[in-house]
């Protein structure tokens, strides 16, 4: 009789092992905890060790699950790579693509870019998160992750894909009413509208146009903070005060001037310094077809100076 660890056990370890959780797993699999539990403590079993401490609130590897899980992830990721190629070969990219991008940005320029993706390959399923928390791809299971802003050290792969530009900017209704500031100092006399999100209250920075010197910091304030971009824009549009964002979440009402630049004798960020838009994704992905198939077409669609700058 053959002992050996089913498949179906083996992805469920790994997906615990990654997320802490039996019932996270659970849902990823569309299976009962009860199932997961009995799959994993049957692995455990044939295998002679224990490989997971239990707790109420949180589930973590023993020495030996630590060094298994290594392993088969390993295995798993190269065993997922080989069926997509063989079963590709012929029709194109084919299977489950899981992409992550932070909120508004997937919400305007990844969702869109979806449809002729999957018309053009037809086999090709997609599951698209989008979360403005900072996630580790391995972690999370995720083939693609789109960050905006700075980077984490990392040992994944990074590409640049499209630099930011920010613009402090107000509704003529706000600047006829409360004029417009000609410095950041002045801003401090003003009502800006401020992201709070997963790293705090964001500060807005400035520095004189081309200058080499580093961006000045301002801890700006206003009577009201979001953690949703989008949301602290139709504030704005609404007349209620100043916002400072990228133009790729600004470029629509610049164009229809229902948002006007201010301090343009600036040069804005969001960030000590500007960073850019990056696709990141684990190196091992680089054989993927269908990761290959997505990245081709982002940046076709998106190029080094991207549509919303136009």
């Amino acid at each position: 009789m053959d002992n050996s660890p089913s498949l179906l056990a083996l992805r469920l370890f790994v997906r615990v092992a990654m997320t802490g959780s039996f019932i996270e797993a659970a849902r990823f699999f569309s299976l009962p905890a009860s199932s997961v539990s009995r799959h994993i403590a049957a692995l455990e079993t044939q295998l002679g060790q224990r490989l997971l401490f239990r707790h109420t609130r949180a589930v973590r590897l023993t020495d030996a699950g630590e060094r298994y899980y290594q392993d088969v992830k390993q295995i798993l990721d190269n065993l997922e790579l080989a069926n997509e190629q063989v079963s590709g070969g012929a029709s194109g990219p084919r299977g489950l693509l899981r992409i992550n991008a932070p909120v508004a940005f997937g919400r305007r320029h990844i969702a869109p870019l979806l449809a002729a993706l999957q018309s053009q390959y037809p086999f090709l399923n997609i599951e698209l998160t989008l979360s403005d928390a900072f996630i580790d791809p391995v972690q999370e299971g995720a083939d693609v992750v789109i960050r905006v802003g700075a980077l984490r050290d990392s040992s994944l792969v990074a590409r640049k894909l499209a630099p930011q530009r920010f613009f402090a900017c107000a509704a003529p209704a706000y600047i006829e009413q409360h004029g417009a500031p000609a410095h950041p100092d002045q801003l401090a006399h003003h009502n800006c509208l401020v992201y709070k999100g997963t790293r705090g209250i964001q500060p807005w920075y400035f520095r004189q146009q081309a200058a080499p010197e580093l961006f000045q910091r301002y801890d700006v304030k206003g009577n009201l903070y979001g953690n949703n971009a989008e949301s602290l824009v139709e504030a704005a549009l609404q007349g209620q005060g100043i916002v400072l964002f990228p133009t790729w979440l600004l470029y629509e009402a610049l164009r229809e001037r229902t948002l006007l630049p201010i301090l343009t004798a600036f040069e804005a960020s969001g960030e000590p310094t500007l960073e850019g838009i990056h696709v990141i994704y684990p190196e091992n992905r680089l054989r993927s077809s269908k990761v290959a198939a997505f990245l081709q077409h982002l940046f076709e669609q998106i190029h080094e100076r991207p549509y919303w700058d136009d």
